[in-house]
């Protein structure tokens, strides 16, 4: 009986009820369950497990470049780096709001870890992230233009919770990737929040962007409500190699 049901919680692809049903069978609990305690047993166990698979797809399909985690981050005072402001972008209540954060500095300074940090938290807490290199982003956009399937690639990164665009800046952005851009920017604002990543200051973003107009209306929708970190000091992997020395 016992092993049909397993077979049964199989098919049914309960598959966090199926393997604490076999531990419960293995090796059973010293004490007693009463039957709600089984059920309630059973019950967490599937659960926990359908959680469990959903933050590792979260996690796939974010298509991280990092491995990064919230105890990771270093709080040196060199750094500038507010520890308040970075634990309440780890709580992501900013998601809710759909609030942007942009986080600048200069190479090697630890921007990309502290967003695939967040976005990693994000996963967590059961939120759809994306990550992408801004160039290598848009490029697949003007591809998938060419072969009419963009509005659906602009419709998945539309929702995701987190979009996070690294590297931004470090190549100018000509007609066609301001247009992906604008339709990007368009489509989240006020409902999801994208996190920037860039060594240009933002006072340097209309330059980058080109073309006053449309930077003005790219940046409009991105600036006002946007939470701001500006790292300072060397670059983390220089201080790293030179302590190898």
């Amino acid at each position: 009986m016992n092993r049909e049901t397993v077979e049964k919680m199989g098919k049914m692809r309960l598959y966090g009820m199926q393997a604490a049903f076999n531990a419960f069978v293995e090796k059973p609990p010293p004490v007693t369950f009463t039957n709600d305690e089984m059920t309630e047993y059973l019950v967490q166990s599937e659960w926990d497990d359908r959680k469990h698979r959903t933050v590792q797809r979260n996690i796939k399909i974010a298509k991280f470049r990092y491995i990064a985690d919230t105890a990771g981050i270093d709080f040196n005072p060199e750094r500038g780096l507010d520890k308040n402001l970075i634990n309440r972008l780890i709580a992501c209540d900013f998601i809710k709001g759909g609030q942007d954060v942009f986080i600048t500095g200069s190479t090697g300074t630890g921007k990309s870890y502290i967003a695939t940090a967040i976005g990693q938290q994000a996963c967590l807490l059961g939120y759809k992230v994306l990550y992408a290199s801004t160039s290598k982003l848009l490029s697949v956009l003007k591809m998938a233009k060419a072969d009419g399937s963009h509005l659906r690639e602009l419709s998945k990164i539309e929702r995701q919770d987190i979009l996070i665009l690294d590297d931004f800046g470090i190549q100018a952005f000509d007609a066609s990737g301001r247009a992906m851009l604008m339709d990007i920017v368009e489509d989240r604002h006020g409902k999801r929040s994208t996190i920037i990543a860039s060594q240009m200051p933002v006072r340097n973003w209309y330059e980058v962007i080109g073309e006053q107009t449309v930077a003005d209306a790219i940046l409009d929708r991105l600036v006002h409500k946007s939470i701001r970190i500006e790292l300072k000091g060397e670059s983390l992997r220089k201080i790293k190699a030179e302590s190898n020395i």
